[in-house]
């Protein structure tokens, strides 16, 4: 009687565990929730100090050309790479120290280089996804492709020519996409509570 007792005590404990499925979905709805609050916040902080957070961003990306500008170096001198490829190395890193350099003599040197730094790369990326959704005919969404190439080149010859003020206008776009994705993070977050609840403890 004392053993049936106890078995059944006991395979009512493991009943009230819950499964890793469960316990994934309780967990996860927490982790969503501060992803959303981090994001409305920092959408809010951007749209409120708009200027600042340029000037933020523009220090960081000085120092990230000081550095890939580094690493550079050291592979162009640490390595058994060919001599065209260490010249080259050696040639881009100096360029990219130079370039962060040029970064820390004012606000507007930042934001210029990194305006036209993300123009160029836009333009770039344009061009390659036009032509190769024009030159496949077989490529899924060849018309979403080529539309999403025309408008990364126009976004990247507009960032080219006026770099400053598209760079500031591209920070207010930043910040309402942040407050966007926060709410709608936080949203989902108590959505996925509230259907965790109506799992089995065993899932």
């Amino acid at each position: 009687m004392t053993q049936t007792h106890h078995r059944s005590a006991a395979s009512g404990g493991e009943a009230a565990l819950p499964g890793p499925l469960t316990m994934l979905a309780k967990g996860a709805w927490q982790a969503l929730l501060i992803a959303g609050i981090a994001s409305v916040i920092l959408g809010i902080l951007v749209l409120a100090w708009p200027r600042e957070t340029l000037l933020v961003v523009g220090v960081l990306f000085g120092l990230y050309l000081l550095l890939s500008g580094v690493l550079q170096l050291v592979a162009a001198f640490g390595t058994h790479a060919a001599t065209s490829l260490r010249v080259m190395a050696f040639i881009s890193g100096v360029l990219a120290i130079l370039l962060g350099l040029f970064c820390f003599r004012g606000e507007t040197q930042s934001l210029l280089l990194l305006a036209l730094w993300i123009g160029i790369g836009w333009l770039f990326r344009g061009i390659t996804e036009i032509i190769a959704a024009a030159s496949d005919p077989d490529i899924p969404a060849r018309g979403w492709q080529i539309f999403l190439g025309i408008v990364s080149t126009l976004a990247g010859i507009v960032l080219i020519a006026s770099p400053v003020e598209s760079l500031a206008v591209l920070t207010v776009l930043t910040g309402i996409w942040l407050l966007v994705v926060g709410v709608v993070e936080v949203v989902t977050a108590f959505m996925v509570r509230s259907r965790a609840k109506d799992l089995p403890a065993r899932v």
